[in-house]
């Protein structure tokens, strides 16, 4: 049965639609503005019972040019189809070549690693060497690059390093290791390298329960919450002083799948603990001094959306927490500075007070949230495959939100001086009470003259984090927008110049961005290439590479396949 689109109420999907019969029905819903619907949800949204009495702050909202932007990229989107603008014979050219590129640069990576470093733990590309976080190693690294090889084509340098799991690491040791970064970097490395190998590597899969198994008696504390370190030994009455919001709520994703792969529901039944646990605590059973989108905050946020999207939108706690999260961030949250207009997530200090201090300061992390809310728009489809009555008015403000983000963010890249973001930065902002403009810090610097952009000394460093090229993806695949690609392609060019270090020895983090020559560090992370050469590689690949919509990425960018739960 087709159902017809003219019938569609806003926010409905269609099911089975012939695209080509009806996009040029489509079409026409594209220039729908929806005011007064609009103008209702931000009429409730300002209504809301504030959280503090002597809290005043003009909530951001969308402007009439934003919703006529995203209503030209829609049609845009019908019109080109889902693989966007650049199909001509000259741009399939480009992409291939750019595609090349990014496959030599993770191949560059791995083999400086390899001969300098192979089976450490984490990579000293100018010292030659490499530490470990146990006495054997974990196969932080390995692990946590393995699918990226696979993804990029580099068979022979997969084979090599998976062959390297199966042959010299084992979690029957003793250390301790983060509880966070194991989970995220390791186990979903297995996992997902296990997945593409077809589900046929078993070895992989022992090796993932192996260190789930050791990994989870951090579980067995008395509330429930683990600490943020975890032994790899088992340990009796396992205290967890204080956990950040993020550590202890982003490992779901992990412990639900190789729970799903396994058929051992405690793995689930402990994540799940937790959730309910952090869902059902009172608002201000928190030890916190900043209510904030980056560290140690960010990824509770994305793991809400991603849990519900991993079990195929079967559990909606998950998306109804995300979406009163997200409208708490809109109306207490989010800015826009006052030269370049640019939208950004600020923080909120000393939220126990009545009256808390907003902050204009935006850590790289934060932009995370344009992917995030993008993909929280469609659940990963492409605009060019639905009806633009799919999109409910509080997503199509999700989409422009994800669209402005992204431009901030690509700006904290194009307005230094190398092309590269710094860790943090602070934003021009006047107070929309008092009129006045925050004043400067002595130590900031105005990355670009008539700019909105700041950096302090301290935060004027890079170690080639992935988010903002995270969001590109996203946002390319689901919109088809060129701009995004184009963004991409500087951002990977500037880690290039930049970044990369002669002779073969990889890539390197960046004391600072804003005076160029930097001088380089003696780290290479593993989520340069786990992440964002990862990211980067997908961005110029075909569609139905990793599909958004079968597939969520954790936070380490390891794709999991959507799955349901078992009756």
């Amino acid at each position: 049965m087709l159902y017809t689109p003219t019938l569609l109420q806003r926010g409905t999907p269609a099911v089975d639609i012939d695209n080509n019969r009806w996009r040029a029905v489509w079409l026409d819903q594209a220039n729908a503005i929806t005011t007064e619907e609009y103008s209702a949800l931000l009429k409730a949204r300002f209504e809301r019972l504030s959280a503090w009495q002597n809290y005043t702050l003009s909530q951001w909202q969308a402007t009439q040019s934003q919703q006529e932007e995203l209503n030209v990229a829609i049609r845009e989107a019908l019109i080109n189809g889902k693989e966007g603008c650049c199909n001509s014979d000259g741009d399939i050219q480009t992409t291939q070549e750019r595609l090349k590129r990014i496959s030599t640069a993770v191949k560059y990576a791995w083999e400086a690693y390899r001969r300098d470093a192979l089976g450490y733990d984490e990579f000293r590309p100018l010292s030659h060497s490499g530490t470990n976080m146990t006495r054997q190693g974990i196969g932080y690294f390995v692990a946590d690059v393995l699918d990226t090889l696979w993804l990029v084509g580099l068979q022979k340098e997969y084979a090599e390093a998976r062959q390297f799991l199966a042959d010299h690491v084992t979690y029957n040791q003793t250390g301790a290791v983060s509880l966070f970064e194991t989970t995220i970097r390791v186990l979903g490395g297995l996992l997902s390298a296990f997945h593409l190998s077809g589900e046929s590597d078993i070895q992989l899969l022992h090796l993932a329960d192996e260190l789930g198994t050791r990994l989870a008696y951090s579980f067995e504390t008395d509330s429930g919450i683990p600490p943020e370190t975890a032994s790899l030994q088992h340990q009796k009455h396992v205290y967890a002083y204080q956990s950040s919001t993020a550590d202890i709520s982003a490992l779901q994703l992990e412990f639900r799948y190789l729970s799903k792969l396994t058929g051992k529901r405690r793995y689930r039944k402990y994540v799940d603990k937790i959730m309910d646990i952090v869902l059902k605590a009172p608002k201000w059973g928190w030890s916190c001094d900043t209510i904030r989108l980056g560290s140690r905050g960010d990824s509770y946020y994305e793991y809400l959306l991603k849990q519900w999207l991993q079990t195929s939108q079967t559990e909606p706690r998950f998306r109804k927490e995300y979406d009163a999260a997200m409208e708490g961030v809109k109306k207490y949250l989010v800015a826009v500075s006052p030269n370049q207009n640019l939208t950004f997530v600020g923080e909120l200090l000393s939220p126990h007070n009545t009256n808390p201090e907003f902050s204009p300061k935006m850590d790289h992390l934060v932009c995370f949230l344009s992917g995030n809310l993008a993909l929280g728009a469609t659940q990963g489809r492409s605009l060019a495959e639905m009806s633009p009555l799919e999109l409910s008015v509080s997503n199509r403000e999700d989409l422009i939100l994800a669209r402005e983000l992204a431009e901030t963010c690509v700006r904290m890249y194009l307005d230094t001086a190398s092309g590269l973001t710094p860790e943090i930065a602070y934003f021009r902002w006047t107070n929309p009470v008092t009129g006045a403009e925050k004043p400067f810090d002595a130590n900031t610097q105005l990355v670009k003259p008539g700019g909105d952009i700041l950096v302090h000394a301290l935060d004027r460093h890079n170690l080639l984090r992935p988010e903002t090229v995270e969001s590109l993806f996203i946002l390319w695949r689901i919109t088809g927008e060129a701009k995004w690609r184009d963004y991409g392609w500087r951002i990977f060019e500037a880690f290039a110049r930049w970044a990369r270090l002669p002779d073969g020895h990889g890539y390197s983090n960046l004391l600072g961005v804003t005076v160029m020559p930097s001088q380089h560090t003696d780290k290479m992370e593993t989520f340069f290439v786990s992440e964002t050469l990862k990211y980067l590689y997908l961005l110029f690949s075909d569609s139905s590479t990793v599909l958004l919509s079968r597939y969520v990425f954790n936070t380490e960018a390891h794709p999991l396949l959507h799955f349901t739960w078992n009756k």
